[in-house]
Protein backbone atom coordinates (compact mmCIF):
# COMPACT_ATOMS: atom_id res chain seq x y z
CA UNK A 1 0.00 0.00 0.00
CA UNK A 2 1.32 3.42 -0.93
CA UNK A 3 0.69 6.68 0.92
CA UNK A 4 0.44 10.26 -0.20
CA UNK A 5 1.56 12.94 2.22
CA UNK A 6 2.25 16.63 2.09
CA UNK A 7 5.64 17.72 3.35
CA UNK A 8 7.37 20.98 3.93
CA UNK A 9 11.03 21.87 4.15
CA UNK A 10 12.30 23.27 7.40
CA UNK A 11 15.00 25.88 7.65
CA UNK A 12 17.39 23.19 8.78
CA UNK A 13 17.09 21.43 5.45
CA UNK A 14 15.01 18.42 6.55
CA UNK A 15 11.47 17.48 5.43
CA UNK A 16 8.66 16.85 7.88
CA UNK A 17 5.00 15.78 7.38
CA UNK A 18 2.50 18.62 7.49
CA UNK A 19 -0.60 16.38 7.05
CA UNK A 20 -1.55 12.85 7.93
CA UNK A 21 -0.66 10.36 5.19
CA UNK A 22 -3.53 8.65 3.34
CA UNK A 23 -3.60 5.64 0.99
CA UNK A 24 -3.62 6.16 -2.76
CA UNK A 25 -6.48 4.60 -4.74
CA UNK A 26 -5.37 1.71 -6.87
CA UNK A 27 -6.12 2.38 -10.50
CA UNK A 28 -7.24 -0.50 -12.67
CA UNK A 29 -5.62 -1.43 -15.93
CA UNK A 30 -8.68 -0.39 -17.95
CA UNK A 31 -11.05 2.48 -17.54
CA UNK A 32 -14.27 1.71 -15.68
CA UNK A 33 -17.41 3.77 -15.57
CA UNK A 34 -18.26 4.95 -12.00
CA UNK A 35 -21.25 3.11 -10.51
CA UNK A 36 -22.73 5.85 -8.34
CA UNK A 37 -22.64 9.59 -7.82
CA UNK A 38 -20.01 9.33 -5.06
CA UNK A 39 -17.55 7.65 -7.38
CA UNK A 40 -18.30 10.28 -10.02
CA UNK A 41 -17.60 13.04 -7.52
CA UNK A 42 -14.26 11.54 -6.38
CA UNK A 43 -13.13 10.33 -9.82
CA UNK A 44 -10.33 12.23 -11.51
CA UNK A 45 -9.65 12.51 -15.21
CA UNK A 46 -6.44 11.03 -16.53
CA UNK A 47 -6.78 13.10 -19.71
CA UNK A 48 -7.78 16.75 -19.49
CA UNK A 49 -9.58 16.49 -22.84
CA UNK A 50 -12.29 14.48 -21.10
CA UNK A 51 -13.14 17.42 -18.87
CA UNK A 52 -16.38 19.10 -19.96
CA UNK A 53 -14.94 22.51 -19.23
CA UNK A 54 -12.33 22.01 -21.96
CA UNK A 55 -13.49 23.17 -25.40
CA UNK A 56 -12.74 20.72 -28.20
CA UNK A 57 -12.26 21.49 -31.87
CA UNK A 58 -12.07 24.88 -33.53
CA UNK A 59 -12.33 27.73 -31.03
CA UNK A 60 -12.60 30.58 -33.55
CA UNK A 61 -16.30 30.09 -34.29
CA UNK A 62 -17.09 28.38 -30.99
CA UNK A 63 -20.30 29.47 -29.35
CA UNK A 64 -19.86 29.79 -25.62
CA UNK A 65 -22.82 28.76 -23.52
CA UNK A 66 -23.94 30.85 -20.65
CA UNK A 67 -24.43 29.59 -17.14
CA UNK A 68 -28.21 29.45 -17.58
CA UNK A 69 -27.92 27.41 -20.78
CA UNK A 70 -25.50 24.99 -19.15
CA UNK A 71 -27.88 24.64 -16.20
CA UNK A 72 -30.81 24.02 -18.59
CA UNK A 73 -28.83 21.34 -20.48
CA UNK A 74 -27.89 19.64 -17.20
CA UNK A 75 -31.51 19.79 -16.05
CA UNK A 76 -32.74 18.18 -19.30
CA UNK A 77 -30.13 15.45 -18.99
CA UNK A 78 -31.21 14.82 -15.39
CA UNK A 79 -34.89 14.64 -16.45
CA UNK A 80 -33.99 12.19 -19.24
CA UNK A 81 -31.98 10.05 -16.85
CA UNK A 82 -34.85 9.98 -14.33
CA UNK A 83 -37.31 9.00 -17.08
CA UNK A 84 -35.07 6.09 -18.14
CA UNK A 85 -34.72 4.98 -14.50
CA UNK A 86 -38.49 5.23 -13.93
CA UNK A 87 -39.19 3.26 -17.12
CA UNK A 88 -36.74 0.55 -16.05
CA UNK A 89 -38.35 0.34 -12.59
CA UNK A 90 -41.83 0.09 -14.13
CA UNK A 91 -40.64 -2.68 -16.44
CA UNK A 92 -39.15 -4.56 -13.48
CA UNK A 93 -42.38 -4.16 -11.50
CA UNK A 94 -44.47 -5.52 -14.37
CA UNK A 95 -42.60 -8.80 -14.30
CA UNK A 96 -44.34 -11.56 -12.40
CA UNK A 97 -42.45 -12.13 -9.17
CA UNK A 98 -41.80 -15.54 -7.66
CA UNK A 99 -43.57 -16.23 -4.35
CA UNK A 100 -41.48 -16.32 -1.21
CA UNK A 101 -39.76 -19.60 -0.34
CA UNK A 102 -41.15 -21.77 2.43
CA UNK A 103 -39.41 -21.97 5.75
CA UNK A 104 -36.09 -23.82 5.55
CA UNK A 105 -35.68 -23.28 1.78
CA UNK A 106 -34.34 -20.58 -0.47
CA UNK A 107 -34.61 -19.63 -4.14
CA UNK A 108 -31.74 -19.99 -6.59
CA UNK A 109 -31.50 -18.21 -9.92
CA UNK A 110 -31.68 -20.84 -12.70
CA UNK A 111 -31.70 -20.21 -16.42
CA UNK A 112 -34.55 -21.95 -18.27
CA UNK A 113 -33.66 -20.86 -21.81
CA UNK A 114 -32.64 -23.33 -24.50
CA UNK A 115 -29.16 -21.84 -24.72
CA UNK A 116 -27.32 -20.64 -21.65
CA UNK A 117 -25.93 -17.15 -21.67
CA UNK A 118 -23.68 -15.34 -19.29
CA UNK A 119 -25.49 -13.16 -16.80
CA UNK A 120 -23.75 -9.84 -16.47
CA UNK A 121 -24.58 -6.28 -15.63
CA UNK A 122 -25.21 -4.45 -18.88
CA UNK A 123 -24.21 -0.84 -18.68
CA UNK A 124 -25.99 1.59 -20.94
CA UNK A 125 -23.38 3.11 -23.23
CA UNK A 126 -23.82 6.01 -25.60
CA UNK A 127 -21.34 6.74 -28.39
CA UNK A 128 -20.21 10.34 -28.79
CA UNK A 129 -17.74 11.46 -31.38
CA UNK A 130 -15.55 14.53 -31.15
CA UNK A 131 -12.44 15.93 -32.74
CA UNK A 132 -9.55 15.85 -30.29
CA UNK A 133 -5.82 16.21 -30.49
CA UNK A 134 -3.81 12.99 -30.76
CA UNK A 135 -2.77 12.93 -27.11
CA UNK A 136 -1.98 9.72 -25.29
CA UNK A 137 -3.49 8.88 -21.93
CA UNK A 138 -1.31 9.06 -18.92
CA UNK A 139 -0.14 5.53 -18.01
CA UNK A 140 -1.24 4.03 -14.74
CA UNK A 141 0.94 4.69 -11.74
CA UNK A 142 2.95 1.55 -10.87
CA UNK A 143 2.21 -0.14 -7.58
CA UNK A 144 4.40 0.81 -4.67
CA UNK A 145 6.45 -2.14 -3.46
CA UNK A 146 8.35 -1.44 -0.25
CA UNK A 147 11.94 -2.55 0.05
CA UNK A 148 12.65 -5.88 1.73
CA UNK A 149 13.71 -5.59 5.34
CA UNK A 150 14.71 -8.17 7.94
CA UNK A 151 16.15 -11.67 7.64
CA UNK A 152 14.78 -14.67 5.72
CA UNK A 153 13.97 -17.76 7.84
CA UNK A 154 13.63 -21.27 6.33
CA UNK A 155 12.93 -24.78 7.58
CA UNK A 156 14.40 -27.89 5.97
CA UNK A 157 12.13 -30.91 5.57
CA UNK A 158 13.60 -34.22 4.48
CA UNK A 159 11.94 -36.52 1.95
CA UNK A 160 9.19 -38.68 3.44
CA UNK A 161 8.76 -36.72 6.65
CA UNK A 162 5.44 -35.09 5.74
CA UNK A 163 3.63 -37.34 3.25
CA UNK A 164 4.05 -40.99 2.04
CA UNK A 165 1.97 -41.26 -1.12
CA UNK A 166 1.78 -45.09 -1.28
CA UNK A 167 0.65 -45.32 2.35
CA UNK A 168 -1.60 -42.29 2.43
CA UNK A 169 -3.37 -42.98 -0.89
CA UNK A 170 -4.57 -46.48 0.12
CA UNK A 171 -7.58 -45.39 2.26
CA UNK A 172 -8.49 -42.80 -0.35
CA UNK A 173 -8.43 -45.46 -3.07
CA UNK A 174 -10.48 -47.82 -0.91
CA UNK A 175 -13.09 -45.15 -0.32
CA UNK A 176 -13.16 -44.15 -4.00
CA UNK A 177 -13.39 -47.75 -5.25
CA UNK A 178 -16.01 -48.62 -2.62
CA UNK A 179 -18.11 -45.59 -3.46
CA UNK A 180 -17.74 -46.30 -7.18
CA UNK A 181 -18.82 -49.94 -6.78
CA UNK A 182 -21.70 -48.92 -4.48
CA UNK A 183 -22.81 -46.28 -6.97
CA UNK A 184 -22.51 -48.81 -9.82
CA UNK A 185 -24.62 -51.36 -7.91
CA UNK A 186 -27.19 -48.69 -7.13
CA UNK A 187 -27.31 -47.70 -10.79
CA UNK A 188 -27.67 -51.38 -11.87
CA UNK A 189 -30.48 -51.89 -9.34
CA UNK A 190 -32.12 -48.69 -10.50
CA UNK A 191 -31.89 -49.82 -14.14
CA UNK A 192 -33.41 -53.23 -13.24
CA UNK A 193 -36.17 -51.52 -11.29
CA UNK A 194 -36.80 -49.15 -14.19
CA UNK A 195 -36.89 -52.13 -16.59
CA UNK A 196 -39.45 -53.88 -14.34
CA UNK A 197 -41.49 -50.68 -14.14
CA UNK A 198 -41.37 -50.31 -17.93
CA UNK A 199 -42.47 -53.96 -18.35
CA UNK A 200 -45.36 -53.46 -15.91
CA UNK A 201 -46.26 -50.22 -17.62
CA UNK A 202 -46.15 -51.92 -21.03
CA UNK A 203 -48.37 -54.78 -19.77
CA UNK A 204 -50.77 -52.29 -18.19
CA UNK A 205 -50.81 -50.27 -21.41
CA UNK A 206 -51.59 -53.38 -23.47
CA UNK A 207 -54.36 -54.39 -21.07
CA UNK A 208 -55.70 -50.85 -21.10
CA UNK A 209 -55.65 -50.74 -24.91
CA UNK A 210 -57.47 -54.09 -25.07
CA UNK A 211 -60.10 -52.85 -22.62
CA UNK A 212 -60.46 -49.60 -24.58
CA UNK A 213 -60.92 -51.57 -27.81
CA UNK A 214 -63.57 -53.75 -26.12
CA UNK A 215 -65.32 -50.67 -24.73
CA UNK A 216 -65.29 -49.04 -28.15
CA UNK A 217 -66.71 -52.23 -29.73
CA UNK A 218 -69.50 -52.37 -27.14
CA UNK A 219 -70.20 -48.67 -27.61
CA UNK A 220 -70.41 -49.08 -31.40
CA UNK A 221 -72.74 -52.09 -31.01
CA UNK A 222 -74.95 -50.16 -28.61
CA UNK A 223 -74.90 -47.21 -31.00
CA UNK A 224 -75.93 -49.43 -33.93
CA UNK A 225 -78.71 -50.99 -31.88
CA UNK A 226 -79.99 -47.59 -30.82
CA UNK A 227 -79.93 -46.34 -34.42
CA UNK A 228 -81.74 -49.49 -35.61
CA UNK A 229 -84.35 -49.05 -32.86
CA UNK A 230 -84.88 -45.40 -33.73
CA UNK A 231 -85.15 -46.26 -37.44
CA UNK A 232 -87.71 -49.02 -36.75
CA UNK A 233 -89.72 -46.67 -34.52
CA UNK A 234 -89.65 -43.99 -37.23
CA UNK A 235 -90.78 -46.53 -39.85
CA UNK A 236 -93.63 -47.76 -37.61
CA UNK A 237 -94.72 -44.15 -36.96
CA UNK A 238 -94.67 -43.46 -40.71
CA UNK A 239 -96.70 -46.61 -41.42
CA UNK A 240 -99.28 -45.66 -38.74
CA UNK A 241 -99.46 -42.14 -40.15
CA UNK A 242 -100.00 -43.41 -43.70
CA UNK A 243 -102.62 -45.93 -42.48
CA UNK A 244 -104.47 -43.20 -40.59
CA UNK A 245 -104.29 -40.91 -43.61
CA UNK A 246 -105.63 -43.71 -45.86
CA UNK A 247 -108.53 -44.39 -43.48
CA UNK A 248 -109.36 -40.69 -43.40
CA UNK A 249 -109.25 -40.50 -47.22
CA UNK A 250 -111.55 -43.55 -47.54
CA UNK A 251 -114.01 -42.10 -45.00
CA UNK A 252 -113.97 -38.75 -46.79
CA UNK A 253 -114.52 -40.46 -50.15
CA UNK A 254 -117.48 -42.48 -48.81
CA UNK A 255 -119.03 -39.44 -47.20
CA UNK A 256 -118.55 -37.43 -50.39
CA UNK A 257 -120.13 -40.13 -52.53
CA UNK A 258 -123.11 -40.40 -50.17
CA UNK A 259 -123.49 -36.63 -50.00
CA UNK A 260 -123.22 -36.10 -53.76
CA UNK A 261 -125.41 -39.04 -54.76
CA UNK A 262 -128.55 -36.83 -54.54
CA UNK A 263 -126.97 -33.59 -55.68
CA UNK A 264 -125.39 -34.76 -58.92
CA UNK A 265 -128.66 -35.20 -60.91
CA UNK A 266 -130.02 -31.91 -59.57
CA UNK A 267 -126.86 -30.06 -60.47
CA UNK A 268 -126.72 -31.53 -63.96
CA UNK A 269 -130.37 -30.69 -64.52
CA UNK A 270 -129.88 -27.13 -63.34
CA UNK A 271 -126.82 -26.77 -65.55
CA UNK A 272 -128.65 -28.18 -68.50
CA UNK A 273 -131.54 -25.78 -67.92
CA UNK A 274 -129.21 -22.81 -67.73
CA UNK A 275 -127.52 -23.84 -70.94
CA UNK A 276 -124.21 -25.11 -69.66
CA UNK A 277 -124.70 -28.42 -71.51
CA UNK A 278 -125.58 -28.00 -75.26
CA UNK A 279 -125.19 -29.66 -78.69
CA UNK A 280 -122.22 -28.04 -80.46
CA UNK A 281 -123.88 -28.39 -83.93
CA UNK A 282 -127.10 -26.90 -82.68
CA UNK A 283 -125.16 -24.19 -80.87
CA UNK A 284 -123.20 -23.42 -84.03
CA UNK A 285 -126.37 -23.29 -86.14
CA UNK A 286 -128.11 -21.04 -83.66
CA UNK A 287 -125.19 -18.67 -83.10
CA UNK A 288 -123.59 -18.60 -86.56
CA UNK A 289 -125.88 -19.97 -89.30
CA UNK A 290 -129.24 -18.49 -88.30
CA UNK A 291 -128.01 -14.91 -87.92
CA UNK A 292 -126.23 -15.14 -91.27
CA UNK A 293 -129.33 -16.67 -92.87
CA UNK A 294 -131.57 -13.97 -91.46
CA UNK A 295 -129.19 -11.27 -92.69
CA UNK A 296 -129.18 -12.80 -96.20
CA UNK A 297 -132.98 -13.19 -96.24
CA UNK A 298 -133.41 -9.60 -95.16
CA UNK A 299 -131.03 -8.50 -97.89
CA UNK A 300 -132.96 -10.52 -100.50
CA UNK A 301 -136.28 -9.19 -99.26
CA UNK A 302 -135.01 -5.65 -99.26
CA UNK A 303 -133.73 -6.05 -102.82
CA UNK A 304 -137.04 -7.60 -103.89
CA UNK A 305 -139.06 -4.84 -102.25
CA UNK A 306 -136.81 -2.25 -103.86
CA UNK A 307 -137.31 -3.93 -107.29
CA UNK A 308 -141.06 -4.09 -106.77
CA UNK A 309 -141.22 -0.47 -105.74
CA UNK A 310 -139.10 0.49 -108.74
CA UNK A 311 -141.37 -1.54 -111.02
CA UNK A 312 -144.47 -0.02 -109.45
CA UNK A 313 -142.99 3.43 -109.92
CA UNK A 314 -142.23 2.71 -113.60
CA UNK A 315 -145.69 1.30 -114.18
CA UNK A 316 -147.24 4.28 -112.45
CA UNK A 317 -145.18 6.72 -114.48
CA UNK A 318 -145.98 4.96 -117.75
CA UNK A 319 -149.62 4.82 -116.82
CA UNK A 320 -149.64 8.49 -116.01
CA UNK A 321 -147.99 9.29 -119.30
CA UNK A 322 -150.39 7.09 -121.28
CA UNK A 323 -153.44 8.30 -119.43
CA UNK A 324 -154.23 11.26 -121.82
CA UNK A 325 -153.88 9.06 -124.84
CA UNK A 326 -156.22 6.51 -123.46
CA UNK A 327 -158.63 9.26 -122.52
CA UNK A 328 -158.60 10.66 -126.09
CA UNK A 329 -159.19 7.23 -127.50
CA UNK A 330 -162.13 6.66 -125.30
CA UNK A 331 -163.77 9.94 -126.25
CA UNK A 332 -163.29 9.60 -130.07
CA UNK A 333 -165.78 6.77 -130.92
CA UNK A 334 -168.52 8.56 -129.21
CA UNK A 335 -168.11 11.42 -131.55
CA UNK A 336 -168.29 9.20 -134.61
Amino acid sequence: MSFISHSRKDTSGTYTFSSRPRPVENRSKYREQPTDKTDKAHSTYGNIMYDRRVIRGNTYAQRFLSTEELAEIQRQQEIRRRAVTRKKKTKDQRRSSTPEAVQGRKHNVVQTELYLEELSYNIEVSHIECQTDPLLDRPATPLFIPAKSGKDVATQIEEGELFDFDREVQPLLEVLVGKTIEQSLLEVMEEEELACLRAQQRAFQELRNAELAEVQRLQEREWRRREEKERRIAQQREALRMEKETVEKIAALSYTQQYLSDHVPTVFKSLRIHGFFYDPVEKDIETNFFPWLMVEVNNKLEKRNAARQLLDTLIHDVAQKKMPLYTHLESRPKEE
